[in-house]
């Protein structure tokens, strides 16, 4: 059992001790240290805050503690209920809201859940605020209000519809070219909330959709992340159903990932890519972003329509901001996390399934063909799993040195690029582990580069 505090936010397994694991004590001991924050950031005598959830079992029950501790805060909340990160990263601004809570442990399993802080932009906070919010928990330096002062709990519904209309409403979504297409496509949701979401939206664009696993109980039928080896039922009814595409999104929907009619998997880094491609050959010149540890395919894509790329430290906060500095006129991670500065700046996934197909709608062809289209990268995205013993700063500073006559790259862990390839170690901000992403020109190429750096670290530990 686990609980990490970081800047994004508090994440943990639920049930056990406390301090060990996301116990109730531990959300209204986060909950109050982030209505304190926000309460030192202004002078304004009534704040507010939006609070949404997945799907998850655990999820009633946190909210609930989140919830109640802002109102003993002085705070008041609006629970918009069952919904996705995007959406509630849209409610913020549109409620005018101080700030919002998510709570949901996004691809993790469901004995985990979380909180994700919200500013008053409805954006992650960034890592000097989130470092704050960390230290007053610490320090349990949280005054409650008076019982005359107490904030007030409202319930508002519909805001995944409200999401859906302010998607259909972006200037690049062609929905006359989607409903003409004729689509059929399954969906798989894991059982979450975007089993509420994706289908609602296809409804708007008269896709015919295949439900999978979408409805929302939290009650996941395979691992949630949404990777190929969690979605071979998909795969099989995709064919089965003679669907013209699979939409796989992860349980709080700010993952997009995509297959084939033949089964294949469109891959999830290429999520992105087909996005970015749609929207920079609309937009001549555009800028992209994302992080280090996504395809270079990006790269080649936006040089190849005129734009200049740049890569942030994984996360996402990191990514919105170089994409500000940088104008970006999409960005994201590719982990099928598309961001559309027109809508907003967060991961979203709705955003996505209407420009990939308004991609698709446009150009005429199939899924399969126009993944075919794009530069060919493999990726290998492996894993060392952590104990206390390990020192992770001191064997990613030898890893460092050992290739320090190539490009290496040290603003997240440590990026090696090799001249056809390139491999990421960094500690995960979200599980206890060291991840180790390799890409390469073959799937063979990145296994062998993965087993390489893995054997090395190995030695090192």
């Amino acid at each position: 059992m686990s609980l990490i505090k970081s800047i994004s936010g508090i994440r943990g397994t639920i049930g056990g001790e406390i301090n060990q694991n996301l116990t109730p004590i531990d959300a209204v001991k986060f909950a109050a240290a982030y209505g304190t924050w926000l309460k030192n950031q202004t002078s304004k005598q009534v704040l507010t805050v939006v609070i949404g959830r997945d799907a998850r079992i655990s999820g009633k029950m946190i909210s609930s503690l989140v919830s109640n501790t802002l109102v003993g805060l002085g705070i008041h909340v609006i629970d918009i209920g069952l919904s996705t990160t995007p959406t509630v990263e849209l409610a913020v601004p549109m409620e005018e809201a101080d700030g919002g809570i998510i709570i949901t442990a996004s691809h993790n399993p469901k004995q985990w859940n979380a909180l994700k802080l919200l500013n008053g932009k409805g954006e992650f906070l960034n890592a000097k605020d989130g470092e704050t919010v960390l230290k007053i928990a610490e320090d349990d330096s949280y005054t409650f209000a008076e019982v005359d002062y107490l904030g007030s709990y409202k319930k508002k519904k519909n805001y995944i519809s409200k999401h859906i209309n302010e998607v259909l409403k972006l200037n690049l979504v062609d929905v006359e070219a989607i409903k003409k297409a004729n689509f059929k496509i399954v969906v798989d949701a894991v059982n979450s909330t975007g089993g509420i979401a994706i289908p609602a939206l296809l409804e708007k664009l008269q896709v015919t959709c295949v439900k999978l696993y979408c409805e929302p109980n939290g009650e996941f039928p395979h691992n949630p992340e949404p990777l190929k080896e969690h979605l071979t039922a998909i795969s099989n009814l995709v064919v089965e159903e003679k669907a013209d595409l699979g939409i796989v999104v992860d349980p709080d929907v700010d993952r997009l990932a995509l297959v084939c009619e033949d089964g294949t998997m469109f891959g999830e880094e290429y999520t992105l890519v087909a996005c970015a491609d749609y929207v920079l050959g609309k937009t001549a010149g555009g800028n992209t972003v994302s992080n280090l540890s996504s395809s270079r395919a990006l790269r080649d894509i936006t040089q190849k329509h005129g734009g200049s790329y740049k890569a942030s430290a994984v996360g996402e906060v990191n990514v919105v901001a170089l994409m500000k500095n940088t104008n970006a006129v999409i960005g994201g991670e590719g982990n099928g996390g598309i961001i559309y500065p027109d809508s907003h700046y967060g991961r979203d996934s709705l955003v996505g399934v209407a420009l990939f197909l308004s991609h698709l709608a446009n150009l005429k062809v199939s899924c399969k063909t126009l993944r075919n289209s794009y530069p060919n990268y493999y990726m290998s995205k492996n894993k060392i799993a952590l104990t206390p013993q390990i020192n992770v700063d001191e064997i990613l500073s030898k890893m460092a040195s050992k290739y320090q006559h190539e490009d290496v790259i040290t603003i997240d862990g440590v990026k090696i690029n090799f001249e056809k390839e390139w491999v990421h170690l960094r500690k995960s901000n979200t599980e206890p582990i060291i991840r180790i992403y390799t890409e390469s020109t073959s799937q063979n190429s990145a296994d062998e580069l993965a087993n390489k750096i893995i054997s090395e670290i190995k030695k090192l530990i």
